[in-house]
């Protein structure tokens, strides 16, 4: 009789387990279909194409490896992954290093800070186009505001995006007038320091340097570490600039990797090279990534 019972208590728990993941998957379906339609059947579509030669007017034509083996023939994709390495290497250490200080301005415990928080994270949701064409005039060498300010100083200001020397150095530049995003997320990660840690290490004589060196870095390592592996990925992907300010210019300067492949699908009609060069950048961002990832470990404190 107890052998019953208990089996039949068995039998409604896995039956009530059942129905909630019924459920479950019933409500997170929409999702489901989205990520397979929208984003895990184009990925596996392109892989497929990165095989074929494909004008989009044409029927696809299988090639095998020639659009892989192309690249290495290709000087522009030389050209766009140096342009787009050197801009990662100037502007992810330079836009993380202005954000972590802007948050810690911005933590400070003074009235109408709430006011300049948003004055600085609003820039960062303006439209990338409206960016690209407020900063053209801003750097136009001949009537652009930076120029104009620095020749009240007797500098003469330089070409800016019309120079394949400043071109890279302006869009650096340029980026850090969306680091509002990066600046929030280090000020949540900096109002999460416990104060008995600054309380004990004024005690121990500790001034503000040695505070910020040895309590906040470590504690918001995860924060700086998130940020820099999202500002790598992004530096990757850069596409919209490039394409309303500069058009690759001059002289290829600008060409940015995105811009190339974007070039190659939607100008060239060459699909097949375009998902081939979108395929190399996947692995070249994942492969940062673990590295960043791999490297950080006996960096990073996180918190028990």
């Amino acid at each position: 009789m107890a052998a019953n019972t208990a089996g039949r208590r068995i039998f409604g728990v896995r039956r009530l387990v059942l129905i909630e993941n019924l459920w479950f998957y019933l409500f997170i379906s929409p999702w489901i279909i989205g990520f397979l339609v929208f984003t895990a059947g184009p990925m596996v579509a392109s892989v497929v194409i990165s095989f074929m030669r494909w004008e989009l007017l044409s029927p696809p034509e299988w090639v095998g490896l020639n659009n892989w083996t192309a690249m290495f023939k290709d000087d522009l994709f030389w050209q766009s992954l140096k342009v787009t390495s050197i801009y990662t290497v100037f502007n992810v250490p330079v836009a993380l290093t202005f954000a972590f200080l802007l948050a810690l301005l911005m933590n400070a415990r003074v009235r109408g800070i709430s006011f300049f928080r948003t004055l600085y994270y609003l820039p960062s949701l303006v439209s990338g186009v409206a960016v690209a064409m407020l900063w053209m005039w801003l750097l136009n060498p001949k009537f652009g505001l930076i120029n104009w300010l620095l020749s009240l100083v007797g500098i003469a200001g330089p070409e800016w995006i019309y120079s394949k020397t400043w071109v890279i150095p302006s869009f650096v530049m340029m980026n850090l007038w969306g680091v509002g995003t990066s600046m929030v997320i280090f000020l949540a990660g900096l109002q999460s320091v416990p104060g008995e840690l600054y309380e004990a290490a004024e005690l121990d004589g500790a001034g503000s340097l040695r505070k910020l060196w040895n309590i906040t870095i470590p504690i918001v390592s995860p924060v700086i570490l998130f940020n820099l592996i999202i500002g790598m990925i992004n530096s990757f992907q850069v596409f919209t600039q490039a394409y309303v300010m500069t058009a690759g210019g001059p002289g290829n300067a600008s060409l940015f990797y995105v811009l190339y492949l974007y070039r190659n699908a939607f100008q060239y009609f060459q699909m097949g090279y375009a998902s081939a060069l979108a395929w190399v950048l996947f692995v070249i961002i994942a492969f940062f990534t673990y590295l960043v990832f791999r490297t950080s470990r006996e960096r990073v404190f996180y918190q028990m």
